[in-house]
């Protein structure tokens, strides 16, 4: 009988993990920063606050698209070579976007810098993966998604800072620094992989067959609606706050802030728990936030209440994303860098469905607390979601127990006439199956 993996949850994450991480946290900062900067930048620019908004939408749609792309156009290529070529690509873009002369220049270094990113996330997640055990994916995603938590907590206001005092263009420069770091850290610290060949080349028609799998669509409209509950109410977070809630506007950094801080907490707890229970840590989670977005459409016009709601949803929230991504591993596990480049586009499709969603009950008069509402239904949709995956999961394993069961039984009665000899002399084996 195989040996499974020993569980090992205290053994300690490589260092190239946590460099893959930091870097992130670059990209992180880059895709979340423009929202504290529209204003000076549209100023700068000469262009109105909507145009402005358009760099957000178009980096969020160049990860959608660029994820899958790049993964695709990199399969065969070394994967340490493919991070640093992106990393630096993303570092040159930011610089471009800093001294770009005009919104045409700045918007074409924001869609190049999108597609670099996308495509960082997912042969850097698949790295992140093939460093650690499979019962340690979710924790080493906890690392990779920890850096876009930090980027929310201290990258987002830091930029916003920089843009106050220095100037919008010092945030573009800061990240380009940050970009530097991270790519000096990949060059050495993650390791060499020659690129397989002849029969364990990776095939595009290969690792495109996981599309195939309905586990694999199940996944990603998990972590889309999951994703764009979420930032359906982030996104009007703060004219929640003031609007409904009667919050003064010099309050809502920090309650931004907050929710960044139960957003890492969240990934902390949720790298540390989803490896040995998956869906348990999907369903709580999702479910959590279902609870945590009604309750604030229910009382929206209380401040405190607000407060202790947006931190929760930041735990609720981020407790699945390490979970989500482990998931998406473990069903395409045969193209691991196109589920991380699956797993990114699902992200952003959130990213940009729950904002949308979100725009469009405000324009019908609704209020504020009725994103809440649209939020907690899009998550209620995510819980639906897990469990359907999760009855097919176990129908697949009760089918798989049963085949080994007739073939063991099979071979038993071939051995008839020595069985029960063997069974004295030798214990009893019981077979287990294990769910991921």
């Amino acid at each position: 009988m195989p040996n499974a993996l020993p569980n090992t949850p205290t053994s300690r994450m490589p260092v190239a993990v946590y460099v893959l991480g930091l870097s992130v946290f670059a990209l992180g900062t880059s895709e979340f920063m423009l929202s504290g900067l529209l204003q000076p930048l549209a100023r700068d620019m000469g262009v109105s606050i909507p145009q402005a908004g358009l760099l957000v939408s178009a980096f969020a749609i160049g990860m959608v698209v660029g994820a899958p792309v790049l993964a695709a156009a990199t399969l065969r290529l070394p994967r340490r070579t493919t991070l640093i070529a992106l990393l630096a690509i993303f570092g040159l873009g930011q610089v471009v976007g800093a001294l770009a002369p005009s919104y045409a220049v700045l918007f074409v270094s924001r869609v190049v810098s999108a597609l670099a990113c996308a495509g960082f996330w997912a042969v850097g997640a698949a790295v992140a993966v093939s460093l650690v055990p499979v019962t340690a994916r979710a924790r080493a995603m906890a690392v990779m998604v920890g850096g876009l938590s930090i980027a929310n907590i201290a990258g987002v206001p830091a930029g916003a800072f920089l843009g106050q005092h220095a100037g919008w263009r010092a945030a573009f420069w800061a990240v380009a620094g940050l970009s530097l770091l991270g790519l000096i850290g990949v060059t050495a610290l993650v390791p060499r992989t020659k690129p397989a060949t002849g029969a364990d080349a990776p095939r595009l028609r290969t690792e495109l067959s996981i599309y195939r799998d309905r586990q694999v669509w199940l996944a990603l409209t998990a972590t889309a609606l999951n994703g764009a509950a979420v930032f359906c109410l982030f996104s009007y977070l703060a004219p929640l706050l003031t609007e409904t809630a009667g919050m003064k506007e010099s309050l809502v950094p920090m309650v931004l802030a907050l929710f960044g801080v139960g957003a890492l907490i969240g990934t902390a707890v949720g790298g540390r728990v989803a490896d040995a229970h998956l869906f348990g840590t999907m369903y709580a989670g999702i479910t959590a936030s279902t609870v945590v977005l009604a309750i604030l459409a229910l009382t929206a016009h209380s401040a405190p209440a607000a407060v202790v709601l947006a931190l929760m949803l930041g735990v609720s929230a981020f407790t699945t994303a390490p979970a989500l991504n482990a998931r998406m591993f473990n069903v395409a596990a045969a193209a691991p860098t196109l589920a991380g480049a699956t797993t990114t586009s699902a992200f952003n499709i959130g990213n940009t469905l729950g904002p949308w969603l979100g725009g469009l009950v405000i324009g019908a008069g609704w209020g504020y607390p009725a994103v809440a509402w649209t939020g907690a239904a899009l998550a209620a949709g995510a819980v639906a979601t897990t469990a359907v995956a999760s009855r097919l999961h176990r129908a697949s394993a009760a089918g798989t127990s049963s085949s080994r069961l007739v073939a063991s039984s099979a071979d038993s009665a071939h051995a008839a006439p020595s069985l029960e000899k063997d069974s004295l002399e030798k214990p009893a084996c019981a077979t287990t199956a294990t769910t991921d």
